[in-house]
């Protein structure tokens, strides 16, 4: 599997991440821990290294299933990305980055994730009720204690992470970022690229749209994210699955691959980028195969964008995913 350095840590990992907040159940309508961890393995057996996990996914639970599907000498055959600054009371997120928040929060991961040293540790949602130098502070401490090997930020603008790095060294970002979430292109996107940032793009199949495998008649139960996510509503909803379908059809016709394939590949094909890949079943990890050995051509590229535009009138941002801004 192509290989890629997070920033630069030294830190090399896989192109194709796992993605783990499915695997959790909060918002996913709940977890099988059994096939959750089968699919962790699976995801190693296949060439993933990378492993992107949270406190908040599931409230704990995510953390803990890795530690489980790692048990057994294969902590060392992975690099473990966590994240730190959403705290949570009675099932509500909010964001808390103060520097005692964070103190605990790194030990609670360490123990819940059974290891000595988190790869690389990530800033959730920039907190606005703490200045970034004193979130930088205490991460690039825990760096040069040993307790982290790289830094990251998640959901950031370049100007926070401006600030951000005058105190730490900053390694990686992660925004939102997938062929019908594109406003990073504008500003996160360049402002990576020009500091030796590696972007770890999350939703890489915009929570299953890009599967190729959802029809309008797709029901989402429970806490689902897709209950409240606009893409997922009303008039909206067959408007992008005509995207998908025409999608399928240019990848298919031009590359002999699924349209899955097409939106991960289009994901690594815009730079120093990661695709964190969710899944929750090993059968799902089945395309990865499709990834490696092509790339997508400008004529494509320019024929994919005409096809967003003229299925979408109205895109919707990834910003509902937001929590508050205001602690409780």
């Amino acid at each position: 599997m192509e290989q890629i350095e997070i920033g630069l840590s030294g830190l090399q990992t896989s192109r194709v991440g796992l993605g783990t907040w499915a695997i959790g159940g909060w918002m996913w309508g709940g977890a099988d821990e059994r096939q959750a961890i089968a699919t962790i393995r699976s995801a190693i057996e296949r060439g993933v290294t990378l492993i992107d996990t949270a406190p908040v996914y599931g409230f704990g639970n995510s953390e803990e299933i890795v530690r489980k599907a790692l048990a057994g000498g294969l902590r060392d055959k992975v690099q473990i990305a966590t994240k730190v600054g959403l705290a949570w009371k009675d099932g509500k997120v909010y964001r808390d980055s103060r520097p005692a928040r964070l103190s605990q929060e790194i030990d609670d991961s360490l123990r819940r994730l059974g290891t000595d040293t988190i790869d690389l540790y990530q800033v959730h949602w920039p907190d606005l009720e703490t200045p970034f130098e004193e979130t930088a502070l205490v991460l690039e401490k825990l760096r040069l204690a040993g307790k982290i090997r790289a830094i990251g930020v998640s959901n950031f603008s370049p100007t926070q992470m401006e600030a951000f790095r005058a105190v730490a060294r900053l390694d990686a970002v992660q925004p939102p970022y997938n062929l019908f979430e594109r406003e990073m292109e504008a500003d996160v996107l360049p402002y990576a690229k020009n500091t030796d940032l590696t972007v770890l793009s999350y939703g890489a199949l915009c929570r299953g749209l890009l599967s190729g495998r959802m029809t309008a008649s797709t029901i989402f139960d429970g806490d689902d994210l897709r209950k409240v996510d606009p893409k997922f509503q009303g008039d909206r909803f067959p408007h992008y699955l005509a995207a998908v379908d025409e999608l399928a059809a240019l990848a298919r016709q031009r590359f002999g691959k699924s349209v899955l394939a097409l939106a991960v590949r289009w994901v690594l094909d815009q730079g120093p980028t990661i695709a964190l890949w969710g899944a929750r079943r090993p059968d799902q990890l089945d395309p990865i195969g499709d990834i490696e050995g092509w790339q997508i051509d400008e004529e494509s590229k320019r024929d994919i964008d005409a096809i967003l535009a003229r299925c979408i009138k109205e895109p919707v941002s990834p910003a509902f995913m937001a929590p508050p801004l205001k602690r409780p």
